[in-house]
């Protein structure tokens, strides 16, 4: 398995991009984290295969319709979590 931390900047605040992130990690299998941070960007992480986070990046690139990818950050690292579960944190 494969830990990757994304930071997705643009208009990803207030569109439902947490929520369109939940619903494509789960569809994939990917476990890990979603949350909105203070700086407007939204922080991802993620666990699984190469193949599922390259499904899961191509997702993210494009976002929810109301919102507007402008860069993603992506940073691979070593999972220091036993992840269950896909969750959106506060």
């Amino acid at each position: 398995m494969v830990c990757v931390y994304y930071q997705i900047f643009g208009r990803v605040q207030g569109v439902g991009f947490r929520y369109f992130t939940l619903r494509t990690a789960r569809e994939l299998g990917i476990k890990g984290w979603v949350r909105n941070a203070v700086d407007g960007s939204v922080e991802v992480l993620a666990v699984g295969s190469q193949h599922q986070l390259l499904l899961f990046e191509r997702e993210l690139r494009k976002g929810p319709s109301f919102s507007h990818v402008i860069q993603l950050k992506r940073f691979e690292r070593a999972c220091e979590e036993d992840f269950d579960q896909f969750r959106i944190l506060p």
